[in-house]
């Protein structure tokens, strides 16, 4: 019973942690509509500003730094600083970002969301040494009995400081006349504004609260959680579940649920040491738990979930079918080729890995751009590619290009269970799901060893015909014939791509992307063709994925996390993800590929290329939400469209 006790106890300074996050969720989605995916990354930079505050007394900001203290900083003030510093970074999240998002598509409010969050857990270890970092304590030390375990106080205050903060944003929205009109502009923001209230100026007040409120729990509960960046960013997860299980409607539901979590965990994490329990369930299978709430939250109540009543909702940017021009197509696979026989070292496995990410790019254009699905989880789809890529080469010896093949099939049938959500949700709440499953096939697939063994994951070089396709000789660390063998496969897949789009399953993505019920109405099959769109994309993310396993040698779960992904969605987003020519941009954008390689071999500054990501990222989805091709075929149509005004003058 009393290790019963312990446990329970244990998961309450993570689980206060989730309840302040879905606490502030829920709040942040009454004020604006918006799923705060950055809601962790707030509190993370609070976390890390009082941390460095309490050790060294120096009040570190984004650009430069202040000496509060000639030693430590006394406690209050550096969990002051801390808690004043997340609810700054919140306000600035929503007057320069999400407030000129107001009105746009759930496809930019995610992704700029996102990037405030990769801005974030991008800039903390830049600013500060993360190495071995730990917090000072900041509440007592001690411990009282409770049904024969020894529980520390200090679990207790942060448990009580989240439920606090729960009753007390519950209050707000449901005393106080600011909170009632909060809830109202949530049904008819123009209704609010006629009555003399500012939708915004309430939005920011609200955005303000819960940043100081989440980042006052994470700061006085860091020194019994730690100070791991990756963590912090990813506790959104489950207070995204712990939202949902509220339906986006009651804080201290939300709060309840978050903390349930929490001691679920923990309880897991009990259950793992003892000896029925199975061994392929004793790592990262509590991380799966967020998920598997999500799923079941947005299939039990997807269709309550409210969605906020705005004043104009614009559309997604426009989407055109690929058009043939087999001038162009060979004007780019010459230029490869030549940057492939021209290049070596770094730089030509830089332009065979942006060859590779182009292809898994075109797998978020197709969903995201053409179907109008949200998703996040690529990588996820990639790494099944590749991980099982390792199984069938090294233990049934299965040749090239059937090697390819089958992996990509089993990254099919992820997607399309990755997908069946998206039958009942869209919008932000499939992204939710999308991401919730990247990090948990990240954890529970990716990352235990009784799946991925690290011994495992050799892949055996490709062959064909009798000629050797591996990706080094000797001291090459990129071959031709293999660059030239990844070109050929993706060239051809890419072709295989638009010949799709441009047939009748494209003008079904398209007719769905733009409106579900007027697809249905025509005689489309919306939900087989959903399905269909993941299972596309999800078999070009997993082709993609063997490819980087060739590429490779070898792989571990480093080159698929979660951030991987996030990061190669900011390259897309940015390249333009309506186009078959974006998912080309992106691929030089791409982590590892010619951009990041010109960063780091030419001007040294490779460390920056996640912080230069995200940042492009934010200003995109606020600025240019069509991304760079897509300003270019409105400048060239503009230009075009000059000229003949001219000419018929």
């Amino acid at each position: 019973m009393d290790q019963l006790v312990l446990f329970v106890t244990l998961g309450f300074a993570v689980g206060a942690v989730y309840a302040v996050i879905a606490s502030s969720l829920v709040a942040v989605h009454a004020a604006t509509g918006v799923l705060n995916f950055a809601q962790g990354s707030i509190a993370l930079w609070g976390v890390w500003v009082a941390a460095e505050l309490g050790a060294t007394g120096t009040l570190i900001l984004p650009i430069g730094s202040v000496q509060i203290a000639d030693g430590p900083a006394p406690t209050t003030v550096a969990v002051a600083i801390g808690v004043a510093s997340s609810a700054l970074v919140a306000l600035l999240t929503h007057l320069l970002v999400m407030r000129p998002l107001r009105s746009a598509p759930a496809l930019s409010q995610v992704v700029a969301s996102v990037g405030v969050m990769l801005l974030i857990v991008s800039l903390v270890p830049l600013r500060f040494d993360t190495t071995g970092a730990v917090a000072a304590p900041i509440l007592p030390s001690g411990t009282i009995e409770v049904l024969g375990a020894q529980v520390a106080v200090a679990d207790l205050i942060v448990l009580g400081l989240a439920l606090t903060v729960a009753v007390l944003l519950a209050a707000y929205f449901r005393f106080t006349r600011w909170g009632t009109a909060t809830r109202a502009s949530a049904e008819d923001e123009t209704a609010l504004r006629l009555t003399g209230w500012s939708p915004d100026r309430l939005a920011a007040l609200v955005w303000f609260t819960t940043g100081a409120a989440t980042g006052l729990v994470a700061v006085v509960g860091s020194p019994s959680i730690g100070l791991d960046p990756i963590s912090y960013t990813f506790y959104v997860l489950p207070g995204l579940a712990a939202a949902l299980i509220a339906r986006l409607r009651s804080v201290l539901v939300a709060a309840a649920a978050g903390l349930a979590i929490g001691v679920f965990q923990s309880l897991l994490m009990m259950m793992s040491t003892y000896d029925f329990w199975p061994v392929w369930a004793q790592a990262g299978f509590g991380e799966t738990v967020p998920f598997l709430i999500v799923m079941v939250a947005l299939f039990v109540f997807g269709r309550s979930i409210p969605e906020r009543g705005g004043v104009q909702t614009l559309r997604m940017p426009p989407v055109r079918p690929p058009r043939t021009r087999p001038v162009y197509a060979l004007v780019v696979v010459a230029a490869t080729v030549a940057a492939i026989l021209l290049t070596e070292g770094s730089w030509r496995f830089g332009v065979v890995t942006s060859i590779i990410m182009m292809l898994i790019a075109l797998s978020l254009v197709v969903l995201t751009g053409y179907l109008g699905q949200i998703s996040l989880a690529a990588m996820a789809f990639a790494g099944t590619g590749g991980f099982v890529l390792s199984r069938v080469t090294t233990e049934y010896g299965v040749p090239f290009p059937l090697s390819l093949v089958l992996p990509a099939l089993a990254a099919t049938v992820l997607g399309v269970i990755v997908g069946i959500p998206a039958l009942r949700i869209r919008g932000a709440h499939l992204a939710v799901v999308t991401l919730a499953g990247a990090l948990a096939i990240q954890t529970f697939v990716f990352g235990n060893p009784a799946f991925t063994p690290y011994e495992g994951n050799l892949i055996e070089d490709p062959t064909l015909f009798g000629l050797d396709l591996g990706v080094r000789s000797g001291t090459v660390l990129t071959t031709t014939s293999f660059a030239l063998m990844v070109l050929v496969v993706v060239g051809t897949l890419t072709w295989a791509t638009a010949r799709l789009m441009r047939g009748r399953t494209g003008r079904s993505f398209l007719a769905i992307r733009s409106n579900e019920r007027a697809a249905a109405s025509v005689g489309i099959d919306v939900a087989g063709t959903k399905l269909l769109g993941f299972a596309f994309s999800a078999f070009l993310a997993g082709i993609g994925g063997c490819l980087i396993g060739y590429s490779r040698g070898q792989l571990s779960v480093e080159s698929f996390t979660v951030f991987v992904g996030l990061t190669l969605l900011c390259t897309v987003y940015v390249a333009g993800i309506t186009s078959l020519a974006g998912a080309v941009v992106a691929g030089l954008l791409a982590p590892l590929g010619v951009l990041a390689t010109f960063l780091e071999g030419t001007l040294g500054v490779g460390h920056l290329y996640s912080l230069i990501a995200a940042i492009a990222l934010v200003v995109t989805a606020v600025l240019n939400p069509v991304g760079i091709t897509g300003s270019v075929r409105q400048a060239s149509e503009h230009l075009i469209h000059r000229r003949t005004t001219r000419a018929q003058l």
